[in-house]
């Protein structure tokens, strides 16, 4: 007979033993310096004796993009930070900074482990659900930032998933005003909100402009959906991709990786029935650079590439209105309409079921149509603020609260 233990089990289990085994190891640490002082006569003990002053910490080495230009900004002003990571083959962990050392933590409950003793001045991240799920905040940790890995609402994480940190980075004012109302409504302390903009777009923004725009090319339309019941796929199957090359214009199609996994039988089913030809191609390019680039308007759901295209490339987009369901997300505290839901029709076209078949119109008005390019202009200005200075913005901060929490220490050469 064997026992089965499910998932939520499982987690709760680990979480207690966490729980117990951390108590302990905060208790012996605290009899160690209590000896410690009584065997030096008395003597001042250091409590701060082997912690790291800034650690950024990634759950998967997909937000190495997210961290990159903030590493860079702290190599830059000769800042010692440890990027831990749960992924064995993150880019971090190679990456090209004197003062960055990658560090690999292990994977899912091995690295939680790790982190829920850790003992570090400020901890920055982009993994919600700090001491709601596995991820403990160690005693030992004097401030937990959080900062967003999209430029939409801070409200979209699962239920409570960022109450227990310390800081939330911003980008834009809307969101600050999301947070602050989800506090009164639990009754939370104040968190530091701090509008520091977005460093991977500015960092996506500069490479644009290096690289110019894409050589001449006929027009080309990138279907880039993601995966799960209220994707594209899953709505329309193979059915968008007929109308589509009805269009004649050239088409790209790049599923979210996850669907090769998750949807393996649907996306091959798809793939043999329309296989790459001269009028279509599957694109699978571990950087998306060059295929936003050279695409002149992207058909996409609910995934964050969206405003990536929108606000970055300045291009239009045609968007599948996803239903949503609330009540896992902080967003269900709120009787203010999500700022997301708002901004799609200004910035690009919806598309359903009804208008399917009228696509090759729809894609010619949204790429000849100048209210577009006022909407993105708009979802630019309130969501993405201070743009070109979110990594020095990021840095600026982190710097200034350490030294708010250790006035005595001074951890960069240019202070």
């Amino acid at each position: 007979m064997r026992l089965y233990i499910d998932p939520g089990t499982g987690s709760m289990l680990f979480t207690i033993l966490i729980g117990l085994v951390g108590a302990g190891i905060y208790s012996a640490r605290m009899l160690i310096v209590k000896l410690r002082f009584i065997l030096s006569g008395g003597k001042k003990v250091d409590m701060n004796a082997n912690r790291i002053p800034f650690v950024v910490f990634a759950d998967h080495k997909r937000y190495w993009n997210i961290f990159e230009p903030v590493l860079r900004e702290f190599d830059k002003r000769g800042v010692d930070v440890v990027y831990m990571t749960a992924s064995p083959d993150d880019p971090g962990l190679q990456n090209p900074y004197p003062h960055i050392r990658g560090e690999f933590i292990g994977e899912g409950n091995r690295a939680f482990a790790k982190l829920n003793f850790l003992k570090a001045g400020i901890v920055l991240s982009t993994t919600p659900g700090l001491d709601v799920y596995q991820w403990k905040r160690s005693k030992e940790v004097q401030c937990y930032v959080h900062i967003l890995h999209a430029a939409s609402e801070a409200t979209l994480y699962r239920m409570f998933g960022i109450d227990y940190y310390d800081s939330i980075l911003l980008s834009g004012e809307y969101q600050a005003t999301d947070v602050r109302n989800l506090e009164k409504l639990r009754n939370l302390p104040a968190k530091d909100l701090v509008e520091v903009g977005i460093p991977y777009m500015d960092e996506m923004k500069v490479r644009f402009e290096k690289a110019g725009p894409a050589p001449k090319h006929e027009t080309t339309v990138l279907l880039a959906p993601s995966w799960g019941p209220e994707a594209i796929f899953s709505k329309y199957g193979d059915q968008i991709l007929k109308v589509l090359l009805e269009t004649g214009y050239h088409i790209i199609v790049r599923p979210h990786p996850q669907s090769y996994t998750a949807e393996k039988d649907m996306i091959e089913t798809i793939m043999k029935k329309y296989p790459e030809s001269d009028r279509i191609e599957w694109n699978r390019d571990n950087d998306n650079f060059e295929v936003l680039r050279r695409s002149d308007i992207l058909i996409s759901d609910f995934s964050g590439v969206i405003f990536e295209f929108a606000m970055v490339y300045d291009k239009p987009v045609i968007y599948t209105a996803a239903n949503i369901d609330t009540s896992v997300y902080d967003a269900w505290w709120l009787d203010t309409p999500l700022w997301t839901t708002g901004i799609l029709p200004r910035i690009g076209h919806e598309l359903n079921g009804l208008n399917l078949p009228m696509l090759h119109s729809i894609i010619d008005e949204c790429l000849n149509d100048t209210r577009y390019a006022k909407g993105r202009d708009e979802a630019r200005s309130e969501a993405w603020e201070h743009m070109g200075e979110g990594a020095v913005r990021t840095v600026d901060y982190l710097m200034k609260k350490y030294r708010e929490l250790n006035p005595a220490e001074r951890p960069d050469k240019e202070a």
